[in-house]
Parts: structure tokens; C-alpha cells; sequence
């Protein structure tokens, strides 16, 4: 029996506005970012057996809204916590780029690793966790539907361990705020894309 696994990036922060990098940095959703959360909610037309977001504050409210008249509780889960972007954290790409040129190159470059300086120090570390707890979580809930209510990179990061694809692929696609991301896990545990960064709802 299949389970199915909805992967949800939260609803939009200030600093998604301005372009900066939150990783680890626990902030709140905007005014923009709850009305996504509530238009998703009111799209989604299936029942879900469990619901897991990461711990920070962003990922709360946004399970939180997607859970009520539901009768679930959300379940906090540190393996889907955002990747810790170590010194890139609250710059803007640009910024980032200006600031540390040689660090960006090897980040954007380095298809094994993904090495980055500080925090989680790499896409391949983040990779590894983010898998290893959709793979438990699908584990525990075997043949029923689960909603992990996430972030943009540990999302992204999460594909790319399931799939196996290089560290480099991490920019070469994109979450949106709210959007869904479908895995279906066979028996045996072998997963398939079902759909990605599904964002009717956001019309």
C-alpha cells in the first residue's frame, strides 16, 4: 500500500519579500503569508492521518492554520527544521555574492557537498537529515497521507537526497510559499515525484 507524503513550504515572511536568506532565523509570517496559508487550507479537500511542521514559528502557524476543525494536533519535527545557512543567513543573494564571491562560487559549484561556511555547512548534510526523517515519517504512517509543513531548502534539499540528484541542483529550482509537493512511497519504501510545487491555490 502507498503512502503519501505532502510536502508544504510555509506561508510568506517579510524577508521572503525582501530576498533574504532566513534559514535558521525564526521568523513570523507576514499578513501575505497567512491569507496563503488560509487559501491553501481552503483548497485542500483530503483528510490527512498526521500533520509534522518544523519547529520554527513560520512552519507552525502555517500547519497550525492548515490543521484547524481538523481535530489534529501539529507534531514539531527538528529533522525538517530549515537548513542552517551559517554566514549567508539574513543577506540577500546579491549581498551575499558582493560579500562572499568565493564562497557562493564553490557553494553553487561543488556537486558532491554543496559546502557552504557555518550552520548546517553543506546541502549534502542538510540532504541527509531532511531524507532520513520523510523516510521515518513515511515509515511510521505506512499506506495513509501525511502533511510536513516545511521550508523552501530544506524541501529542496530533501528531493535531492530522496532522488539522489547532485547538490547542484539545489539552484537550479524553486519552492514557493505555500506551495505542495507530493511524494508517494511505494512498498519498500521506494519513493516517486508525484507532483511539485503544486500553487493553484495562489491564483
Amino acid at each position: 500500500m502507498n503512502t503519501e507524503i505532502w510536502l508544504v513550504r510555509h506561508g510568506e515572511t517579510e524577508w521572503n519579500k525582501l530576498g533574504k536568506f532566513q534559514g535558521s532565523t525564526d521568523i513570523e509570517l507576514s499578513e501575505e503569508g497567512r491569507n496563503q496559508a488560509k487559501a491553501l487550507k481552503n483548497l485542500i479537500s483530503v483528510d490527512f492521518d498526521a500533520v509534522y511542521a518544523s519547529p520554527l514559528v513560520r512552519a507552525v502557524e502555517t500547519a497550525e492554520i492548515l490543521c484547524r476543525d481538523t481535530g489534529l494536533t501539529v507534531l514539531p519535527c527538528e529533522g525538517i527544521r530549515e537548513i542552517n545557512f551559517g554566514i549567508f543567513e539574513g543577506l540577500t543573494l546579491e549581498e551575499i555574492e558582493h560579500k562572499y564571491p568565493e564562497e557562493m562560487s564553490k557553494w553553487r559549484s561543488d556537486e558532491a557537498e554543496g559546502a557552504f561556511v557555518g550552520g548546517d555547512l553543506s546541502i549534502l548534510n542538510a540532504s541527509n537529515r531532511a531524507a532520513a526523517t520523510i523516510r521515518e515519517i513515511a515509515g511510521k504512517h505506512s499506506g495513509k497521507r501525511i502533511l510536513i509543513v516545511a521550508h523552501g531548502g530544506i524541501i529542496k534539499a530533501a528531493l535531492i537526497g530522496l532522488f539522489e540528484w547532485k547538490m547542484t541542483m539545489y539552484h537550479h529550482f524553486y519552492v514557493d510559499n505555500t506551495a505542495i509537493t507530493k511524494i508517494i512511497f511505494r512498498d519498500g519504501g521506494y519513493p516517486v515525484l508525484k507532483s511539485f510545487n503544486e500553487t493553484g491555490h495562489l491564483v
